[in-house]
């Protein structure tokens, strides 16, 4: 009796030795400057899609799809994948490898050449998902950029450097919480999903990576703008050793103005920003004086 191949069957990843052919045939060196770090680990890939929960049902968004590792582990599971690629060279060549190792999924893949934190689209079905190997030294940018842009993202799966996915998902009154824990959680909840070694990369970077995982939840209720309350976290943690009354001078026009918003917003003036969520955030920006005359940031 003949069994019916399981889904990650369906599409023949690459090995190791593909992705160096592959880098070779098209003239692809690695740079840091795109942060390019190509994943060779059948295991890897194969774990960020069982992590990421994709089915048949999803559309998928993957940014730096590089040369089609973790894309041709998606495409057996999702419905559609949007690989969005700013490395011409790359962005031409994956269609192609696609059709050599998975014909019959060719049809679901859609590549955009471009700068992720510079789209402002993205073709086809509305994207239910963002699955990628994010470049490391843009990792933040993107993926708040792209939880902006698509509000239909439901869930949230990337890969960065181990540093910045705890900066993502820290809490409120930890080390290393700060604007980009502060930012994301305007979007979504965050959660710590496993540790990666450099041995599953091609080059090998010289840290660790996580996985981060975020489920998207309603915005905080709040009459501030998003843009607004970016600007009180960017300003309280500019000088995270100053109270908020000291670090949102400017941002109020002067520190009795400061202290005036935050006693408005029910914050303590000599708190900092590390202990505040995004909720005490959102309420600082609307108290924020509307006399003030400091040009909006």
């Amino acid at each position: 009796m003949t069994q019916t191949p399981a889904p990650d069957d369906r599409a023949r990843l690459l090995t190791p030795a593909d992705v160096r052919v592959l880098a070779e045939r098209f003239g692809i060196r690695p740079t840091k400057t795109l942060g390019q770090n190509f994943v060779i680990d059948h295991g890897t890939v194969r774990r960020i899609v069982r992590v990421a929960g994709v089915t048949d049902e999803d559309s998928v968004v993957e940014v730096g799809p590089g040369l089609g590792s973790l894309t041709l582990a998606l495409l057996p599971h999702a419905r559609h994948v949007t690989a969005v690629e700013i490395d011409p060279a790359l962005a031409a060549a994956l269609p192609g490898t696609v059709a050599d190792h998975a014909p019959e999924l060719a049809d679901r893949l859609t590549v955009v050449p471009g700068d992720a934190m510079r789209v402002t689209e993205i073709p086809g079905p509305e994207p239910t998902a963002l699955v990628a190997n994010l470049p490391y030294n843009v990792s933040v940018p993107v993926l708040l950029h792209m939880l902006e842009l698509l509000p239909s993202l439901r869930r949230v799966l990337v890969m960065v450097q181990a540093e910045v996915a705890d900066r993502i998902t820290a809490s409120p009154g930890g080390r290393v919480y700060g604007v980009p824990s502060a930012k994301v959680a305007w979007y979504a909840g965050a959660r710590r999903a496993g540790a990666v070694g450099r041995n599953v990369f091609w080059p090998a970077p010289n840290v660790d990576s996580g996985l981060v995982e975020l489920v998207r939840r309603p915005r905080p209720d709040t009459r501030a703008s998003r843009e607004e309350v970016f600007r009180v976290i960017d300003a309280a943690f500019a000088q995270r050793r100053k109270t908020l009354r000291a670090a949102l001078a400017g941002w109020a026009g002067s520190a009795p103005a400061a202290e005036t918003a935050l006693r408005a917003a029910g914050v303590d003036p000599s708190a900092r920003g590390e202990s505040l969520d995004v909720t005490a955030f959102a309420a600082i920006a609307e108290h924020r004086p509307r006399t003030s005359d400091t040009p909006e940031g």
